[in-house]
């Protein structure tokens, strides 16, 4: 099924999201929900609150062929690289606009799988971007949040210009 996703400045998409306790049928259930809707939106990651799921959920796929989602509950990153990788982002709960973000090109999480198993995962280039995009819905954060003060504010009249026409 293929979830709508919560317009900006919906609250819920401040409010950091709750831990998962454990990985059922039902947790499953909602990944594979999230993997549709991604899939249609098409983009390359999705987070629980950004489809109104206030739990730690995420799924992201990068691979060219699809079909290769990531699923993971509490992700945690636990290292960094020091080298940093531009990327235009974007997010369709603030449809029409984007920014070049700096991240860490390389990173290590540690997440729970579809099995419940923990999982540590290095992640590299667009999924290393995607997944820490995610965590960052997952915490209660936007991408925009990274850029300055000035470039946000333009950033979100803009997209307030493209909703009212």
């Amino acid at each position: 099924m293929i979830r709508p996703f919560l317009p900006w400045p919906d609250r819920r998409l401040r409010t950091p999201a709750a831990p998962v306790e454990a990985i059922t049928d039902d947790i499953r259930a909602i990944w594979d929900d999230m993997v549709e809707t991604m899939d249609a939106m098409p983009g390359v990651g999705l987070a629980g609150p950004q489809v109104g799921v206030m739990l730690r959920l995420a799924v992201v796929d990068c691979s060219d062929a699809r079909g290769q989602a990531v699923r993971l509950a509490n992700p945690v990153i636990l290292h960094a690289s020091g080298q940093l990788r531009d990327h235009d982002e974007a997010s369709p709960n603030l449809p029409g606009v984007s920014a070049v973000i700096s991240r860490p090109r390389a990173v290590t999480v540690r997440f729970l799988n579809e099995k419940g198993a923990v999982e540590e995962r290095d992640f590299v280039h667009l999924w290393a971007t995607s997944v820490q995009h995610q965590i960052d819905h997952l915490d209660g954060r936007m991408y925009f949040d990274r850029l300055s003060p000035l470039k946000r504010k333009m950033l979100i009249a803009r997209a307030e210009k493209l909703r009212r026409r």
